[in-house]
């Protein structure tokens, strides 16, 4: 994971390495994907999310452009 600045800062960076531009998510959305993905990890009950779980996470964040896709 990176941290920029900005969006010009993020493409800047892509055009500088000659790297096609990743998804990306704000501060917000990575707390928030992190309490989803962490909160039941030390459940005794705690199992593997299925795709379509963790697919349903990512959308719910806001996450649904084609990188953030789980299927192949």
């Amino acid at each position: 994971m990176l941290i920029f600045r900005s969006e010009d800062h993020i493409d800047d960076w892509c055009t500088f390495r000659e790297l096609p531009r990743g998804g990306t998510m704000s501060p917000e959305q990575c707390w928030q994907l992190a309490q989803a993905w962490y909160s039941d990890k030390l459940s005794p009950d705690w199992r593997r999310k299925t795709l379509e779980e963790s697919e349903a996470m990512l959308a719910s964040i806001g996450l649904t452009e084609p990188f953030w896709s789980l299927r192949a």
